[in-house]
């Protein structure tokens, strides 16, 4: 496996798309699909094929490329494309060229609607393709039932129909046809259907929707029910019906799509060529800034480069905005809506994965990158005059008000720095008062730092909100280090921010890499906090009766409770099974304990809480 191959294997997204694998020549040898791109593609490399032709095909790959689409049912399409156009060595090639099924709304009189795979340029209105042919079937079969389109083949010219040429079919006797063969339907109600077939071809389901819950309701009322599941089983296939494809169009559309993303140093450019309605070529790539270029130039000189490296003559180009650039015969067009729109949205999507994917890359090459690109974003998103590499966060932990603890959680250069967290039993504060605990806890750990000179962090977290964020301040204030240290509260609700002085909070993006810093950190604090404040109420349960016996230590009270369970066991037994564990003297020194406890009336058992 290459270097290169890792990396891609590394950065590829978790998101549907197709993928091809190219030899050391650059040619594609295979195009696959898959609607988890990194898991797919992984597994060529991650287990040992048992496929001969499969192991050869992994041998041979060189460089991995792929393309992101939004549905798992846009792979399909896109695969099917693909493949008929590069025509990999290692693909099953289609020998009948068959296409994915479309609906056609056909250019005649009384139009009919079907489905079809044969797309013929004579006015027709064509919608898909589809990859459910099921979907389909239901759409069409309810289209019918509901609007009563013609099935017939025959030539309904008015001139026809007036001179009595046809008369109407079986369809017209089983109520499935108006019989406009013979006049009985108007052509303008026929059109009127044909008008709301086409919006549900739009993807306006919510027309036929309507018809078919009043039709349910009239079958329940003549109570045919079977007639009405059949009906709800046939509207849950059309739910899941969708309009069409982003990757493929029965309007032959032949166009080049671009987009562009940047950065600080660099801009990326997504070119998209579109050949009879489909994506033939998708190809990002980047360019280094070297002045202060501005965006409609870069795109400008991308588009130039694009045509000319794969030849492309389109007199269409789609872009997200004007280019810097003026080309004879050549539109520019900034689609605000529909297929167009669809397909600069496709291109934006692979352009911003191309941007993720790149730094992801020189992360991992450079892991201190990623640590101070973080930073950055948290210094600006809490308005910080530091760079935050050294984090502290405070939480308190109590149950029912007993055996109040603290946590300390310590983070550098973004990640957990375990060796420097701290447990804190609260000393001065009796009963459950988070304030005074919060005051007595800031106190004592930056009190210490400065008396120890050790490093101050350039951000405290406050887990509670106001209050103990307000006690947290008054501690600093007290020792003075408050205005040297940034101390932010969060509140409950994790992306409230509050500042000292400030009763309005800050809100920040929920999908922000600080908020996700900010999660982690009081996540760390409390499961910290939460382990000490267990263990210290464990080893309170754990006192044992025997703790008060003189000349009984550790080890064999522990041996005595390993063996007898229980102190009522304990004193149930005699001298002897007492000596066999502990020995003659401890034995009788036991024995005198058991019967001072006897003869001493109010005792009580706690046998529970020294079980073992």
């Amino acid at each position: 496996m290459t270097d290169e191959i890792k990396n891609t294997l590394a950065v590829i997204p978790h998101q549907p798309g197709c993928y091809q694998f190219l030899d050391e020549k650059g040619t594609v040898i295979y195009v696959g699909k898959a609607k988890d791109l990194k898991k797919r593609v992984s597994s060529y490399f991650n287990k040992v094929q048992e496929h001969p032709k499969t192991r050869i095909l992994v041998r041979k790959i060189n460089k991995i490329k792929y393309i992101v689409v939004n549905t798992e049912e846009d792979t399909f399409l896109l695969e099917n494309n693909l493949i008929k156009q590069l025509k990999p060595r290692y693909n099953v090639m289609l020998k009948d060229d068959k296409s994915y099924p479309s609906i056609v709304i056909k250019n005649e009189f009384f139009p009919r609607v079907y489905k079809t795979r044969n797309i013929v340029k004579d006015g027709s209105k064509y919608y898909g393709p589809y990859t459910s042919v099921l979907s389909v079937n239901a759409l069409l079969e309810l289209i019918r039932r509901i609007y009563k389109v013609r099935t017939c083949r025959l030539n309904l010219s008015p001139e026809n129909i007036a001179a009595g040429k046809f008369k109407v079919c079986l369809e017209y006797h089983i109520k499935r046809c108006e019989g406009p063969c013979e006049g009985l339907q108007s052509m303008e109600s026929y059109q009127k259907n044909i008008g709301e077939i086409t919006e549900i071809l739009k993807g306006n389901i919510n027309l036929i929707e309507k018809q078919i819950e009043e039709k349910m309701q009239l079958l329940s009322q003549e109570m045919r029910y079977e007639e009405a599941h059949e009906l709800k089983e046939k509207m849950l296939l059309i739910q899941n019906f969708r309009e069409k494809s982003q990757v493929i169009s029965n309007i032959n559309y032949n166009l080049d799509v671009f987009s562009i993303e940047e950065d600080e140093h660099a801009a990326f450019i997504n070119y998209l060529h579109v050949v009879n309605g489909a994506i033939n070529q998708a190809y990002t790539f980047e360019y280094r800034k070297k002045l202060d270029e501005t965006p409609e130039e870069l795109l400008g000189m991308g588009i130039l480069e694009m045509r000319q490296r794969f030849g492309s003559d389109s007199k269409e180009i789609i872009v997200p905005f004007i280019p810097e650039l003026k080309m004879q015969g050549v539109e520019f067009m900034v689609p605000q809506r529909g297929e167009k729109r669809s397909l600069l949205s496709l291109s934006e999507k692979n352009v911003k994965q191309y941007k993720i994917d790149k730094l992801k890359r020189a992360e991992m090459l450079n892991p201190e990158q990623r640590t101070t690109r973080i930073l950055k974003t948290v210094q600006k998103d809490l308005r910080l005059k530091e760079l935050p590499w050294h984090i502290e966060c405070f939480d308190n932990s109590n149950i029912q008000g007993t055996n109040p603890v603290a946590a300390c959680v310590v983070f550098k250069k973004a990640k957990p720095s375990k060796k420097d967290y701290r447990h804190f039993n609260i000393k001065s504060v009796t009963g459950p008062d988070d304030y005074a605990s919060m005051r007595e806890i800031v106190e004592r750990r930056y009190a210490r730092l400065l008396k120890e000179g050790s490093p101050l962090p350039q951000l405290i977290v406050i887990d509670g909100g106001k209050g103990q964020l307000h006690a947290a301040v008054e501690s600093l204030q007290k020792i003075g280090l408050y205005g040297k240290i940034a101390v932010i509260g969060i509140a409950k609700r994790l992306e409230e921010i509050y500042y000292p002085g400030d009763s309005v909070p800050l809100y920040i993006d929920k999908n922000s890499e600080t908020l996700k810093l900010i999660q982690q950190l009081r996540d760390e604090a409390h499961r910290f906090g939460i382990t000490f404040h267990r263990q210290k109420r464990s080893k309170s349960q754990l006192v044992s009766e025997l703790d008060g016996v003189k000349g009984i230590g550790p080890e064999t009270k522990k041996k005595l409770l390993t063996h007898f369970k229980s102190i009522k066991r304990l004193k149930e037994a005699n001298e002897e099974e007492i000596a066999v564990i502990a020995g003659k003297n401890k034995a009788g020194i036991l024995m005198n304990w058991i019967t001072e406890e006897k003869a001493t009336p109010g005792k009580t058992e706690r046998s529970t809480p020294d079980k073992f």
